[in-house]
């Protein structure tokens, strides 16, 4: 027996018609650094959208999926490219400007991209890299820079203004009824292992996450909020936030490139957000920032922090400031929202209810989960038993992008046998669905038989008042294997030495003594990788070249 439903394709387009009709008041602001933020509507958004996708089909002769390209701070015509894009059957193919040169002339090349649009302001990093891109014929340039650096940087790309090239263009697009699972973006991972893979998104899963991410247990926002986009439209779809915002109306508050803790207090004051996403490095930054220069950030209600786990002093700090931070897990590879920490109704108000913020959060409907032990058992939902994470549903990825007119790729270190992402994350789950990650299988430590989590030792330490940052890493030993190695960012001032540090992490049995690290070091900033998450391979790397100065106590 067949149903009485229509079959209606679950499209970007629909969001955007639907946004920009229903919702077109609302608003994108974008922070220019000096006067007043620019402030463009969905109405604005979506004429813009459509005079985009003409240009790209007529001027630049796009056709059928061809990829887009986009090297873009977070701003409303990085917006009109979101949707213009993959609205028109192409695909959007955000690039990482964080990423090293090497790697991006390799992404470009492996996705085939035709055209890139860029800020004029990242000019200086595009120019370079031209006549090592095979595949682009055309650069499109937005706002301010130096357009001179482009002058001969290739022979076969021609570069053209984005409003001059949108200029004349009609303010409506006939968008194509395309099939749901075709490919609408792609995001490539920051290939800390290896070369960077492309995970593909559809039309189709992008939809799903956009209606997961506006529900009332996730972050639930509506057409009386603004959010602050921290988080990089590179770094997944910026949390799918963009797609989520125009279904619901809600005000988008862009950065740009302001994303130093000044002026993202000053955004949070001037146009009084109620929301914010970013990843804990940030929201560390901004409480020294507030620490040092109180502003008034009584709007902003709720911050979601994803990325890395957050150290729970920092959530208590900025619960003090009335900003409650709302823990989240995803990867490039689940679009990226997996879990949410929204604590169940019955420990609201009890003592209780902060251990479950603390907890990466529970799996929506459309997610499922299992954990696998290192013998490739399955492990219960006890909150004790810890095993590989590994997941499955309509917004997680099954393969990776193989290149053009190839195969796509299904390594068995990310994929299991009957197709369910294996997430490289080490962690418990509770009986009513929490998940809490202690590591990632790559950093837990190893020591004598037994594991150690270095992001417990992490948390711990960082809640020591002379403590700004502090990574955990694992290094060989003789006897156990393993032991930790903990590097200490130390606050300006602050006089706390190693036995101290120590002392304060067995103090109330904070950590088991068998746990306790005994080699140590001071750093002046703990590396990051491109999208801000605490780069281990390299305090590796430095520890066994010898070029970190190491104290064992």
């Amino acid at each position: 027996m067949q149903s009485t439903m229509q079959d209606v394709p679950l499209l970007i387009s629909r969001i955007l018609t639907h946004g920009s009709a229903l919702h077109g008041s609302s608003q994108v602001i974008t922070w220019t650094g000096e006067g007043e933020p620019r402030r463009r509507s969905f109405a604005e958004v979506g004429a813009r959208s459509a005079k985009l996708a003409h240009a790209l089909r007529d001027d630049l002769g796009v056709q059928g999926d061809a990829r887009v390209a986009t090297l873009m701070w977070n701003n409303p015509e990085h917006v009109e490219a979101y949707f213009a894009i993959p609205s028109m059957g192409a695909v959007l193919h955000t690039l990482n400007l964080r990423l090293p040169a090497e790697q991006l002339v390799w992404i470009v090349n492996h996705a085939a991209d035709r055209v890139v649009i860029a800020n004029g302001s990242l000019l200086p990093l595009l120019a370079p890299l031209l006549p090592h891109l095979k595949s682009v014929e055309h650069v499109v340039v937005s706002g301010p820079g130096d357009r001179s650096l482009l002058d001969g940087a290739s022979a076969q790309v021609r570069v053209h203004e984005y409003e001059d090239l949108i200029a004349d263009k009609p303010e409506t697009y006939d968008w194509p009824e395309l099939d749901e699972r075709q490919a609408a973006a792609m995001c490539y991972t920051s290939g800390t292992t290896g070369d960077p893979k492309g995970v593909v998104y559809s039309h189709r899963s992008i939809y799903l996450h956009s209606m997961q991410v506006n529900m009332a247990q996730s972050m639930g926002l509506t057409d009386q909020d603004t959010s602050l986009i921290v988080v990089p439209q590179f770094h997944v779809n910026a949390w799918g936030l963009p797609h989520a915002t125009f279904m619901t109306g809600v005000n988008m508050l862009m950065p740009d490139r302001f994303l130093q803790p000044g002026p993202l207090a000053e955004m949070i004051e001037s146009e009084r957000p109620t929301h914010a996403a970013a990843v804990p490095t940030i929201w560390q930054g901004l409480l020294q920032e507030l620490k040092a220069k109180p502003r008034d950030v009584s709007s902003l209600g709720q911050v979601t922090i994803g990325g890395s786990a957050c150290p729970p002093a920092l959530m208590a700090a900025f619960d003090e400031l009335g900003m409650r931070v709302c823990h989240a897990w995803g990867m490039t590879e689940t679009s990226p929202l997996g879990t949410i920490a929204r604590p169940p109704a019955r420990v609201i108000g009890t003592d209780e209810e902060f251990a479950y913020r603390l907890t990466q959060g529970r799996f929506p409907a459309s997610v499922e989960a299992r954990l696998t032990g290192p013998g490739g058992e399955r492990l219960p939902w006890d909150g004790e038993s810890a095993g590989e994470l590994e997941v499955r549903g309509p917004w997680i990825a099954g393969a990776y992008y193989g290149g053009q007119d190839a195969e796509v790729l299904r390594p068995a270190d990310k994929f299991s046998e009957d197709g369910w992402l294996k997430t490289g994350d080490v962690g418990t789950i509770s009986p009513d669905g929490y998940l809490t990650l202690t590591d990632r299988a790559k950093d837990v430590i190893k020591s004598g038989g037994e594991w150690i989590s270095s992001v417990d030792l992490e948390n711990a330490l960082m809640a020591h008042p002379d403590v700004a940052e502090a990574a955990v890493v694992a290094v060989p030993d003789d006897k156990w294997g393993e032991r930790p190695l903990a590097t200490v960012v130390l606050k300006e001032g602050a006089t706390a030495d190693f036995a101290t540090l120590r002392a304060f992490l067995a103090d109330e049995g904070k950590i088991a003594k068998w746990q306790l690290p005994e080699r140590w070091t001071v750093i002046e900033a703990v590396p990051k990788t491109s999208v801000g998450k605490f780069d281990k391979k390299v305090l590796r790397g430095q520890y066994a070249a010898g070029d970190l100065d190491v104290t064992q106590i």
